[in-house]
């Protein structure tokens, strides 16, 4: 960096780092969602004293306040300051939320280890120390750092800011790992384990004193006790037992499971503590445990393989390693070390991934050479590695942001609005009768408790909590309940193809070899195939391994070196043949059908490179028994192999071909050589880039294979789209495969059109461009269709026929398809056949790929919206697209969920709203639920639990809320004339009556299909306010009607004033009581609807026995009266009084339910008053697809047969014309 010298720039470097030094705030981590907006703060002794006296003052209320809301405590404590003298920093993280931590101290040997840390860990940092870094740091060598949700920011004495802990992850090149990072000392070792702490990921197992204090610390429970106190002082001494009881029941149950899952968390991300030899420099190497690893260490691998407990990575020697942590796959990778070709590049893990062993992954064999040792460089430890991450993802999850949940706390806050205005008028009455103050507050605060239930917020989780059980019996398993009622809402479904949609394993349908630039015909029986490259490649060109003597690796691999039936050797004690030290063999199973004349058949694998998404290839290195030359063999995806082939040797009609096996399903894989120079020896090809050797490949032929859709694929999604949800493939394999199976398996349907989106970045030509081309040629409609017709003609049919080519379509010399007339019908442009299966006639569906996905990103963002709004098909996606496509939907306001199982799925599962993993390892607690069926039939069994704990929630909710109006009606109507409910009236209500039916309403099961009408997902839809202002309506009406029933009795006298308002034991109380005790259960049962997204009421046994119970003991105590149940209720004498004036209390009973059950089914629920719905619904915010639809809708779009530029719109053919040729279809 170039230093200013002259005079005036440094008065102004001075001015600006002493504008630096005096900053107060800042931010970390802009611009991602772990962004952190920072506040510095430090003591002030005159805050410090107003604080005290407020504790004082406020009988310990303000210390409560600073525990729900910690960034109270900066401002009644303490003062903002400059941030290198901050004491405490305030963080707010992307979505709100504040916390408070305490900066900490390192105290260093001596200031050159402090500066030697500056250098290291800024790597473009200035090295040498100002005056003002002095004075920032004093004379003492410590560094100021705090740690936040797990990750450690350390103070940049030089920049004056805090920054995030650098380990060798970032920024670090690939030539400072294999030429800086010999070994540490154990004294340097010890000075950065200060700095990075212990290589450890501990989960916090806390006491149950500690959980229990901050469970009653909790607001609900702090309403509790307060409650319970309150009705103590009023002398319901009995209720406030009861429910001091239940709570510390509730308390006990909540302790337990919270420890219990914690432990369970502890216990499956932690480790043994284990040793491991790491390098003191040279050749000498000392055991130590694996918690005091810090980056830069060098590690040896022990040769029978470990659990890795940080992230390194690989410089000398090869591993096999079992990423099924991470991946959810099982499949053995091998990694390889580091490669001094890529010693400009700078180190990540993501894009080095192939030479790093990831924390959590279990290393099963190790390949050395000689006596050297498999050696790795620590990059990252702790909470910092990918294990760490996924944990760390777990403890700190992103907020849901569920509009129910918002819509809750809002109509919590209506109810305390309520409460205030019964307050009011409470005050108002009680004072015209003369009460005492006491009791006039103690009536005025309990109105709190019964306007605002402290059991609302456990009523509305126990749908959750049911569906959660039913999940876990159906084999789901939801480590985030809350995600439960998300799965109820959703309108879009992303599946991964690969494993989810298909089956993991393949079929080998046969090569199909070229010669002299022409394909020959397929050869179906690969044991057949002649000595030849192709041959070689196919037993070669893979990443195979045995573990335990079995045959591990890849299942493409697997099945593609078991169809020849050659056996592999891994590497034994003669091994000086080839030319090697330690080599891969391969060579036929029957010898005597290949053995030459002076010595046997036999392929060392002399060197991999091993397959990158990135890349779309992997290759070998060979070298046959007998010849003098080594040869390289590749095999990848068609298009990247055949352009690093000599297009001299690529068959003319290499398009074509590939394309009428893509169209059908069939996964196609590329094959192609070339021999290396006989000069080329084992140690040049040991450290040779691959770009060197993977060019001017001569072209073998294509390797196809068949993945058949899982049986149960196409009638689910047929299940889902019935029910008006959208489904979305996201897969990495080809364009034409997955376009093919979206079509098997019904996602688009037989005669809508799949219109692909090529995008192409700008070039010295001409800038970005967007070609729109149908997917399939005439040709092919014709072949889908057959395949569409099969399997509508048989719905019951196993689809994975469809994928089957028959033999009239197989590719040869003498194939109809590839004669010269049909290749001209090919290439020319002819229309669409087109049968309208509907008003709307045929959709267009889009399909595109990661590469055409992110020019799209980058150059055309206003054509974003529409392409995630219609695409369909999303192919060749990397894991990180897959990622940004969910939130890019999310962005659209769709409620999206994602089904995959392997390594690409784990970013996009985590990032949508339900996110279901079909693996059962641990890399699946990422996913909010896990399914143990290896199909896609836990989508709909989520969903149709998500809609029925939705739905019961909202029930719950709005019973819970009607509770809480009936009752507030009743002490309104009580406190005017000075009475209250007794003790045990309260008891039956709340605990006999609420209780029971608050447990038990959610325990009705889901409906048995998915519907088209979806479920509200707000509280504040007008049907909901509806229904709740005229029950509200109705409860005020007949409560009334029933007490001047009351006063219009020749024997009713009105009870006398009462200072002390202790009348508990009058007619009015007695009326209210039995007549709102109905009102309970009828309110219970209009909120308890069954179909369309749950069972019938009558299907659940608890809730209805528990409803005829509750309605006949009312009955009984309405009807039939005993003295002793009345004195214990502490009711008039009821039974003295004509059985007339009882049915007529009955009948307002009656009245009630027929009328509330006639307004919530006849009514709210209406037919006539949904296009009012509907209407006022419109006037409120549309949903962004929505408006997007519309857009589509009211213009030709997608511009099919046109080019669109980033400075246009849609070119007509006319200006520039794109041919519907065979070459442009498919690519």
């Amino acid at each position: 960096m170039n230093r200013l010298t002259d005079s005036t720039a440094s008065v102004s470097l001075s001015n600006m780092a002493n504008t630096r030094l005096l900053l107060t705030k800042m931010m970390l981590n802009d611009g991602g969602e772990e962004e952190l907006v920072l506040r510095s703060y430090e003591k002030d002794g005159l805050k410090m004293v107003i604080f005290y006296l407020m504790v004082v003052l406020s009988l310990g209320l303000v210390l409560l306040l600073i525990y729900w809301k910690p960034e109270l405590e900066c401002y009644l404590k303490k003062r903002r300051c400059a941030l290198y003298k901050a004491e405490v920093v305030m963080i707010k993280d992307h979505y709100g939320h504040a916390s408070v931590v305490k900066v900490d101290y390192i105290f260093l040997d001596d200031v050159s280890t402090a500066e030697g840390y500056n250098r290291h860990v800024y790597h473009d940092a200035p090295v040498d120390v100002d005056d003002t870094t002095v004075l920032v740091t004093g004379d003492s060598p410590t560094i100021r750092y705090f740690d936040f949700q797990q990750i450690r920011y350390i103070w940049d004495a030089q920049q004056y800011t805090f920054r995030k802990l650098e380990d060798l992850s970032s920024g670090t090149r690939c030539a400072t790992i294999h030429d800086e990072f010999p070994g540490l000392s154990a004294s340097t070792q010890a000075h950065k384990r200060l700095l990075h702490g212990l290589n450890s990921i501990v989960i916090e197992v806390k006491s149950y004193w500690r959980l229990f204090i901050e469970e009653v610390l909790n607001p609900f429970y702090i309403f509790q006790v307060c409650s319970i106190i309150l009705w103590a002082f009023d002398e319901y001494y009995y209720y406030a037992s009861c429910i001091f009881l239940i709570s510390l029941i509730s308390i006990s149950v909540s302790l337990y499971e919270t420890k219990r899952q914690s432990q369970t968390l502890s216990d499956m991300v932690g480790s043994l503590e284990t040793n491991i030899s790491v390098c003191r420099g040279g050749q000498e190497f000392e055991e130590i445990p694996n918690q005091n690893l810090v980056p830069g260490d060098l590690i040896a691998i022990p040769p029978h393989g470990c659990v890795m407990m940080c992230d390194a990575v690989l410089v000398a020697g090869t591993c096999i390693v079992n990423e099924s942590m991470l991946t959810g796959e099982s499949v053995p990778v091998t990694k390889t070390p580091l490669s001094h070709q890529e010693d400009e590049e700078v180190y990540t893990p993501e894009n080095h991934k192939r030479h790093t062993l990831f924390a959590g992954t279990h290393v099963v064999q190790t390949r050395y050479y000689g006596q050297a040792k498999v050696l790795a460089v620590v990059v990252r430890t702790g909470f910092n590695t990918a294990k760490g991450e996924l944990v760390r993802a777990i403890l700190y999850p992103k907020p849901l942001g569920f509009k129910f949940y918002q819509d809750a706390m809002r109509f919590i806050l209506f109810l305390a609005v309520v409460a205030s205005l019964g307050m009011i008028y409470s005050i108002i009455i009680e004072t015209q009768m003369g009460a005492y103050p006491g009791k006039i507050v103690l009536r005025v605060l309990d109105i709190i408790t019964i306007v605002v239930p402290p059991a609302l917020p456990a009523a509305m989780t126990v749908g959750t909590v049911y569906a959660q059980n039913r999940l876990k019996k159906a084999g789901i398993f939801c480590i985030s309940p809350p995600r439960i009622n998300f799965c109820g809402r959703i309108n879009t479904f992303c599946f991964d193809k690969t494993g989810t949609l298909t089956e993991d394993g393949l079929d080998m349908w046969g090569v199909v070899p070229a010669q002299n630039q022409c394909f020959q015909e397929p050869i179906r029986k690969l044991p057949e195939l002649p000595r030849s490259q192709i041959l070689v490649c196919m037993a070669t060109c893979h990443s195979l391994t045995l573990i335990d003597g079995e045959l591990m690796g890849d299942p493409l691999d697997l099945i593609m070196f078991n169809s020849l039936n050659w056996s592999l050797e891994e590497p034994g004690q003669d091994n000086t043949k080839y030319d090697t030290l330690m080599p891969t063999i391969v060579k036929p199973s029957d010898k005597d059908s290949f053995i030459s004349d002076e010595v046997p058949f036999e392929v060392g694998i002399v060197r991999q490179f091993t397959f990158s998404s990135s890349m779309q290839r992997m290759s070998v290195i060979t070298r046959t028994l007998g010849h003098n030359h080594m040869e390289i063999y590749s095999k990848g995806a068609p298009e990247k192999i055949a352009s690093l082939c000599n297009p001299e040797t690529v068959p003319e009609n290499f398009q074509p071909v590939l394309h009428t096996y893509t169209v059908q399903g069939l996964r196609v894989i590329a094959l192609a050589y070339r021999p290396l120079e006989a000069k080329v020896n084992w140690h040049q090809v040991q450290r040779i880039s691959r770009d060197k050797v993977e060019c001017n490949l001569t072209f073998l032929g294509l390797l196809v294979m068949q993945n058949q859709l899982k049986p149960e694929t196409t009638p689910v999604i047929r299940t889902l789209l019935e029910a008006k949800l959208r489904t979305v493939m996201v897969t990495g394999d080809m364009i034409q495969t997955a376009v093919s199976v979206s079509r098997n398996c019904g996602m688009v349907q037989p005669r809508d059109k799949v219109v692909i989106v090529n995008a192409h970045p700008p070039d010295k030509q001409q800038t970005a461009r967007i070609e729109w081309e149908y997917a399939e040629l005439p040709t092919d409609i014709d072949i889908v269709s057959e395949q569409d017709t099969d399997i509508d003609s048989d719905a019951g049919q196993d689809s994975r026929a469809a994928l089957l080519p028959p033999e009239s379509v197989v590719v040869n010399a003498s194939s109809p398809l590839l004669s010269p007339g049909s290749e001209s019908r090919m290439t020319a442009v002819k229309g669409y056949r087109t049968v309208n299966v509907s008003d709307e006639g045929p959709r267009h569906h889009l399909a595109i790929t990661g590469k055409s996905f992110a020019v799209i990103t980058a150059h055309f963002p206003e054509m974003l919206e529409k392409i995630c709004t219609k695409g369909t098909v999303f192919a060749r996606m990397s894991p990180e697209q897959k990622c940004q496509l969910i939130q890019n939907l999310q962005k659209l306001d769709y409620i999206v969920g994602m089904c995959g199982d392997g390594a690409n799925d784990c970013e996009a599962l985590k990032a949508a709203h339900a996110g279901i993993s079909l693996s059962e390892a641990e890399a699946s607690v990422a996913a909010p639920f896990t399914s143990r069926i290896s199909n896609i039939e836990c989508v709909v069994t989520a969903m149709r639990e998500g809609r029925a704990a939705l739905v019961t929630s909202f029930g719950c909710f709005k019973y819970m809320a009607l509770y809480s109006f009936i009752q507030f009606v009743s002490v309104l109507i009580l406190y005017t004339f000075g009475a209250n409910l007794s003790d045990f009236e309260f008891l039956y209500i709340d605990l006999v009556i609420t209780t029971t039916i608050a447990v038990l309403m959610g325990y009705t099961g889901p409906y048995h299909k998915l519907v088209r009408k979806k479920p509200p997902g707000s509280l504040v839809k007008v049907s909901n306010l509806l229904s709740i202002i005229m029950q509200v309506l109705l409860v005020g009406g007949m409560q009334v009607s029933a007490y001047f029933y009351l006063r219009s009795q020749s024997w009713y006298e009105e009870p006398p004033p009462s200072k002390d308002l202790e009348n508990v034991q009058s007619w009015e109380s007695t009326v209210i009581f039995l007549v709102s005790s109905y009102m309970y259960i009828s309110v219970a049962f209009c909120f308890s609807k069954g179909p369309p997204f749950r069972k019938p009421i009558y299907t659940n046994y608890p809730f209805l026995i528990s409803m005829m119970f509750l309605f006949g003991f009312s009955t009984f105590l309405l009807l039939l009266p005993l003295p002793e149940i009345e004195h214990f209720l502490e009711m008039k004498e009821l039974h003295e009084k004509s059985i007339t004036f009882r049915l007529y209390l009955f009948g307002f009973a009656v009245a009630f339910a027929i009328m509330s059950s006639f307004m919530e089914y006849m009514i709210v629920d209406s037919s006539m008053l949904k296009p009012c719905y509907k209407a006022i619904k419109k006037r409120g915010p549309q949903n962004r697809y929505k408006v997007v639809e519309n857009e589509i809708k009211n213009s030709d779009w997608p511009p099919v047969g046109q080019v669109t530029f980033p400075t246009t719109n849609a070119i007509h053919v006319s200006d520039i014309h794109v041919e519907m040729n065979s070459q442009s279809a498919i690519h």
